[in-house]
């Protein structure tokens, strides 16, 4: 049996509802209840707060580290509550690049390299993520 296209897309709504409602989106990340996701945030910016998942430290097959993060954008006066976004991020860490390879759960093909320029929460994210990740990217 063959869904349609938009019952696909619900679908996929609901796992990636569920999934940030584990990861504890809907508060402060909660690394107990994920099994293995141990987030730290980064110093908030007036842009908003962002998160970095440890337990999902990878080298890349390019030599590279990946790391799941997560955004969750400053609030509006106006703007409805929002759960936030999460990204897969690689992360050149020899020449502090970035680039987001999916965006809550869908694949980004071909994404171009970034310098984290004037976004604290990205440079954070880097710093951090490279940092802890020194050992694996050694070990390649």
């Amino acid at each position: 049996m063959s869904r349609s296209p938009l019952a696909a897309r619900s679908l996929l709504a609901t796992a990636l509802s569920l999934l940030l409602m584990l990861t504890g989106a809907l508060g402060r990340p909660a690394a107990a209840q994920a099994g293995g996701v141990d987030w730290h945030e980064v110093p908030a910016t007036a842009e908003g707060r962002q998160w970095w998942d440890a337990g999902s430290l990878r080298r890349t097959r390019g030599g590279d580290l990946s790391v799941l993060s997560r955004f969750l954008p400053a609030a509006n006066d106006d703007d409805r509550p929002r759960m936030g976004d999460l990204y897969v991020m690689e992360i050149d860490c020899g020449q502090r690049l970035y680039r987001d390879t999916s965006v809550n759960g869908v694949p980004r093909f071909g994404a171009a390299w970034n310098a984290a320029g004037e976004d604290a929460l990205v440079s954070a994210v880097i710093a951090e993520s490279c940092r802890a990740g020194a050992g694996l990217l050694q070990a390649g």
